[in-house]
């Protein structure tokens, strides 16, 4: 399950994150899985429960979110929110399309416990 080694992936961040701000802990991650990134939200919340076992982040909770795909029309400019089984513009029907959002794994939000000084 590639789930797990990306959850490693993200766990060695949020590691790096607490360090830096010099953080007892991590209370909430936040992920954004795009629909075509190839990633299962349930199975990368498991393997999270794993990943977080022993580390600073051992109590975080993991909220994950779901981005649409977003293409960019070759032919006529338009951007369009569109379903992973039809890339096609919105716009001007033209399935001459690129991908700018939908096949991304971000880390998109730790929040951390701090002692206060």
């Amino acid at each position: 399950m590639h789930e797990l080694s990306l959850c490693q992936d993200v766990m060695d961040q949020v590691t790096e994150l607490a360090r830096k701000h010099g953080a007892r802990s991590v209370s909430r991650v936040k992920i954004q899985i795009g629909q075509l990134a190839g990633v299962e939200p349930l199975l990368l919340e498991s393997a999270f429960t794993i990943a977080r076992a022993g580390t600073v982040a051992e109590q975080a909770e993991m909220i994950t979110e779901v981005v649409a795909p977003l293409v960019v029309c070759n032919a006529c400019g338009s951007e369009s929110e569109v379903t992973p089984s039809s890339l096609v513009c919105l716009a001007c029907g033209n399935n001459d399309t690129r991908l700018i959002r939908g096949d991304e794994l971000i880390l998109a939000r730790v929040e951390l416990e701090v002692d206060e000084d």
